[in-house]
């Protein structure tokens, strides 16, 4: 069976630990070794469509993050008010969003866009005042909408996990203080359960700044850093980008190890409770 566990973990980890090797290879060939040099890492990050792409990035995933969390906190506290039955219903809802393919998800969103762009186009076209109307395409909004209702089925199962554990009796306690329920949410819910939200958000953070498929389906002229790479590497491997998936490994392990402590702090406190 440890036979059996450790290539297994080969299999996985060992493609990975190259692709970290031969970034650091002073040739040009991805392949073959011929040296120690860090040379790539500055030529990767002088590229100027490289930075471009991974400013898009940046801005995509912290937009849709950041939607992500504050609309599924808000879904989550709204799911403790429903019965049974329908927090049921939503609860399968959000959990069909999380395993759907993401080819799937990148498909219908595009089919949805195209819909709503070919109804709504016309309408402006018609009410525009006058000059050249506003036209809705693909673009940041379609890659963050996209990327933002996956993130939010994930943010509200991760708060709703928090909040299913918080205690009526201190929010009834300060109810009979008089305290409003925004005071309530502000001083007793939001401390609690703000680790489930960073975690939430970093964890959406991560996917979008990664994903490939759901934007290669709706970015349109914007160009994501994963796109970049897969259109990079259809020329060939170099070890720049090499380069370029070991800083991206590197700030994605960074994030989601940031996102473990968050939870363990939750449950830490959870369990101290």
């Amino acid at each position: 069976m440890r036979a059996l566990v450790t290539a297994v973990y080969l299999f996985l980890y060992a493609p990975i630990a190259l692709v970290v090797l031969f970034s650091f290879n002073a040739g040009r060939n991805a392949s073959e070794f011929t040296g120690f040099s860090v040379a790539w890492y500055g030529k990767a990050l002088s590229n100027r469509f490289l930075v471009e792409a991974l400013q898009n990035s940046l801005i995509i995933a912290f937009t849709s993050a950041a939607l992500a969390a504050v609309f599924g906190t808000m879904a989550a506290l709204g799911m403790q008010r429903l019965g049974p039955r329908g927090r049921a219903v939503f609860d399968g809802l959000f959990a069909a969003a999380i395993v759907v393919p993401g080819v799937v998800i990148g498909i219908a969103t595009l089919v949805a866009l195209v819909a709503v762009f070919g109804a709504v186009n016309p309408v402006l076209v018609s009410i525009w005042p006058s000059g050249t109307p506003p036209r809705l395409g693909l673009g940041y909004g379609s890659i963050i909408a996209a990327h933002g209702l996956f993130s939010l089925a994930l943010v509200t199962m991760l708060v709703k996990a928090r909040v299913a554990t918080l205690g009526r009796d201190i929010v009834e306690a300060s109810s009979d203080l008089n305290a409003t329920p925004l005071t309530t949410f502000r001083q007793i819910v939001l401390p609690q359960i703000i680790p489930s939200i960073l975690a939430g958000f970093l964890l959406s953070f991560t996917f979008s700044f990664d994903d490939f498929i759901i934007a290669f389906f709706v970015a349109g002229s914007k160009t994501t850093l994963p796109i970049y790479v897969f259109a990079s590497i259809r020329r060939g491997v170099t070890p720049e980008i090499n380069a370029i998936a070991t800083m991206v490994l590197v700030a994605s392990l960074i994030l989601i190890a940031v996102a473990r402590l968050l939870l363990r702090e939750r449950k830490a406190k959870a369990g101290g409770e």
